[in-house]
């Protein structure tokens, strides 16, 4: 099937698939693992109206609950995984990981961006309208980690901090783990201020700077979160040859992905969804 998605490039790193009339995105690196059930949500394949028309899952739209409980049904469906099993980040650009436990399977973990678990069936879901998802799959431990990097997490290095709590907790060695970048907005869409980039000048060594971002004419900056959240996770310790980055951008692509960037306020959120394989 085609979406119609516009490509940053031509490199394989992203699947186009289709159940039941949902359309997701998952990732072939993850998928070659064997442990686990992922996807990327887009914007078709649900019910709600308006705004949020039609596949979101999130309950702080303003989107209609029943509409919602139907999306969740759906896009679990289409995953492999039971909507009653979806487990939730709420959001406040922190780099706060929880640890999901059996007895947390389908609860809300408030100020809360990254999840991890070794509980097969839970599926960890986060939500994004341009903020860079992050997978992480440890097929050896048969653990999975799932984030939400804005600018801020990604500058206060969360994918690093969800690595480090899968090691702690889990015993995961980063040089197991596979991980990707998920769709997100694009260095070219992603207009920024100094102050912003300030930041980045502190917690990112200067050889890098290059590569993250530059100034134009007006003042303003373009940011790569794609290559700064890849450096993080590579000095985490995760090989480079185990990072899939993506090379699709939310704001390129506003028929098919919501972006904040696009729409502002009046969206709904696409989910990243990450599970383990119950045996």
């Amino acid at each position: 099937m085609s979406l119609g998605l516009i490509y940053k490039n031509n490199e394989h790193i992203l699947d186009e698939k289709e159940e039941n009339g949902v359309p997701f995105l998952s990732y072939p690196m993850l998928e070659k693992t064997g442990v686990v059930y992922h996807g990327f949500s887009t914007r078709l394949g649900g019910v709600s109206k308006g705004p949020c028309a039609t596949m979101n899952i999130s309950t702080t739209r303003g989107d209609d609950p029943q509409a919602v409980a139907e999306n969740c049904r759906r896009i679990a469906a289409a995953i492999g995984v039971r909507a009653e099993d979806l487990t939730y980040t709420h959001q406040t650009h922190t780099t706060n990981v929880a640890v999901v436990k059996e007895q947390d399977r389908g609860r809300r973990f408030m100020e809360t961006d990254g999840l991890v678990t070794d509980v097969p069936g839970i599926c960890l879901v986060t939500f994004y309208a341009d903020c860079v998802p992050l997978y992480f799959v440890d097929p050896v431990k048969k653990v999975i980690g799932l984030s939400h990097s804005g600018w801020r997490g990604t500058v206060h290095k969360m994918g690093k901090v969800t690595v480090e709590t899968m090691s702690r907790e889990y015993g995961t060695d980063p040089k197991d783990i596979y991980a990707a970048i998920g769709p997100s907005i694009c260095q070219d869409c992603y207009e920024v201020s100094e102050d912003v980039i300030d930041e980045f000048r502190q917690y990112f060594e200067q050889k890098l700077w290059p590569e993250l971002f530059y100034r134009k004419e007006n003042g303003k900056y373009q940011l790569n979160l794609w290559k700064a959240n890849e450096a993080v996770l590579t000095e985490a310790g995760i090989p480079k040859k185990q990072i899939a980055v993506t090379n699709v951008c939310t704001h390129c692509n506003p028929e098919i992905l919501f972006s904040h960037r696009a729409t502002g306020n009046k969206r709904g959120n696409l989910s990243a969804f990450l599970a383990l394989k119950e045996e």
